[in-house]
């Protein structure tokens, strides 16, 4: 006879289980099977595939940007990097489409980190997915929003659902009352990191852009045209950046031209009536490929420290076929100023670098240069060939290079080569100070720097080396606060935590009895 006490008999009723959570899947817009929630499976996604209407988008996704260890992005969610750049431009209208969870963690991100404009919203629910419906409301939205007094183009964004249950934005519009329509799609699972989705959205635009260019007279980018050939340039950068790009390229006779991603739309002409690209960030495959098919070759690596500056000017100026005296012009006139900043700005210690922004082996050789230590160059982004020439400079000075790392590559090489500091991503960061050890952010504290020539040159020294220094404080802090916080002591208390030694002695003897059991066993 059971002991259980029970008022009711419901404890007998039959109980009509459902399928396992791996068998629910929920109807899509094509008729096909997709996901209730946000996070798209990697079986779902490859089962949707041979029928989705995205199909070919996805599987040019995959030859731009090929996944790592991970089908998922680790940093977050990828599609805050387009919609970082559309925020970022006048004149234009930013929607996106995907679950509401995501599109309110994309928008507060976004206003986090500045936006000062409201992201449209397009919402579905699983009838109007099935039915598509929820296409019918994009397209009605953007009818709706298309002012040609106030934007030059919208920009809506399909999230992970909406993608892989085929919604086809390629139907929308290209243009609604004389505002252009840009339709694209990033999926947390097709698009590995934010820094690419930024590439996805310069890329649809700068097709956009060639495009009207091709048909005929477009608008006039605002300010003079330059009365010199000049060099575009690829990647977010520092706002001083640029203008020492300028004056280093000036004694060859060029200039510089607009910096991509755009801040207006017609910066984009502009850029494409630039005589070569400098793709100072690498991973811009697809803006690239959009130069290329405007005749416009392209220069990887940067101006950054003595070498980096020498060997780019000099491929810069073979561009534009300068000739040999003015290339040494240039850098008779610039790496004089670099070779002082790094002599009067020197960096000692062990340093491991990782991050998702693109820059990260150009913060590596600037740093060697400025005399620390880099055994280890950890990157999310692709190996791409705009990478090669930095890549094999730090390969030759004894650096790894991981493209496409994981945090568990980063961490391995932080345990693994023990630096006087970890440059890196915010989980790497958090589990290096937990370990009493210097470690700085990569994006906000190391990027978010001038690298740039002589202003470049100097620009991470003090920060670095007050981060180094500052490891024997850190080690005393974690000796003053071992085991505060962490094990049976996190929490909130309002006292001393209750740690019951009398428990902790009761669990260790059934720990060393059940080892006692496995060794017998083991003789057994």
């Amino acid at each position: 006879m059971s002991k259980e006490v029970t008022y009711d008999t419901t404890d007998q009723v039959d109980v009509i289980k459902g399928h396992p959570a791996e068998e629910v899947v929920s109807p899509s817009a094509n008729g096909q099977t997709g996901t209730a929630g946000s996070c798209v499976s990697e079986e779902l996604k490859n089962a949707n595939l041979a029928n989705s209407e995205n199909a070919e988008i996805l599987e040019k996704y995959a030859a731009d940007y090929p996944v790592g260890p991970h089908d998922k992005p680790q940093s977050m969610c990828p599609a805050f990097g387009s919609l970082r750049v559309g925020l970022r431009m006048r004149r234009v209208a930013t929607v996106l489409s995907g679950s509401a969870c995501c599109v309110y963690g994309l928008s507060f991100v976004s206003h986090f980190y500045g936006a000062r404009r409201s992201v449209g919203y397009v919402p579905f629910d699983s009838e109007s997915l099935v039915t598509g419906k929820l296409f019918e409301d994009i397209r009605d939205s953007v009818h709706d929003l298309a002012d040609p007094d106030q934007y030059d183009a919208i920009v809506v964004t399909n999230l992970c659902v909406p993608t892989a249950s085929g919604v086809p934005l390629r139907l929308l519009p290209n243009e609604i009352n004389g505002v252009r329509i840009i339709g694209i799609d990033v999926p947390g699972f097709g698009v590995p990191t934010h820094a690419e989705a930024k590439d996805i959205l310069a890329g649809a635009m700068l097709n956009f852009a060639r495009q009207e260019v091709e048909a005929g007279p477009v608008q006039a980018p605002k300010g003079e045209k330059q009365d010199r050939p000049t060099v575009a340039m690829l990647g977010e950068m520092f706002p001083a950046d640029p203008m020492m790009i300028g004056a280093m390229l000036a004694p060859m006779g060029l200039g510089v031209g607009p910096v991509l991603p755009a801040r207006e739309w017609r910066e984009m002409y502009a850029a494409l009536d630039c005589g070569a690209v400098a793709a100072i960030h690498p991973f811009y495959t697809s803006t690239i490929r959009e130069f290329d098919a405007a005749g416009r070759p392209s220069i990887g690596s940067a101006p950054v420290g003595y070498d980096g500056t020498a060997d780019w000017l000099a491929a810069i100026g073979d561009t534009f076929n300068v000739g040999a005296d003015k290339i040494a012009d240039a850098q008779n006139a610039f790496l004089p100023a670099i070779k002082g900043a790094l002599s009067q700005n020197q960096i000692n210690g062990r340093i491991t670098v990782s991050g998702y922004e693109g820059s990260e082996l150009l913060v590596a050789r600037l740093l060697i240069e400025s005399g620390a230590e880099v055994p280890y160059v950890g990157t999310a982004c692709p190996k791409t060939p705009m990478s090669q020439a930095d890549a094999e400079w730090l390969a030759s000075k004894g650096a790894v290079i991981k493209f496409r790392a994981s945090l568990e590559d980063d961490l391995s090489a932080v345990e693994a080569f023990k630096p006087d500091l970890a440059i890196g991503t915010t989980p790497l960061v958090q589990e290096v100070k937990e370990k009493g050890q210097p470690a700085l952010y990569f994006t906000n504290l190391v990027s978010a720097r001038p690298l740039m020539g002589p202003a470049g040159a100097g620009s991470l020294a003090q920060v670095i080396n007050t981060a180094i220094e500052g490891g024997e404080r850190m080690a005393n802090m974690r000796s003053f606060f071992e085991n505060v916080g962490e094990g049976d002591t996190a929490g909130i208390w309002q006292g001393a935590p209750n740690l019951r030694p009398d428990f902790r002695a009761q669990n260790l003897k059934k720990i060393e009895k059940a080892a006692r059991a496995a060794k017998a066993q083991e003789m057994i």
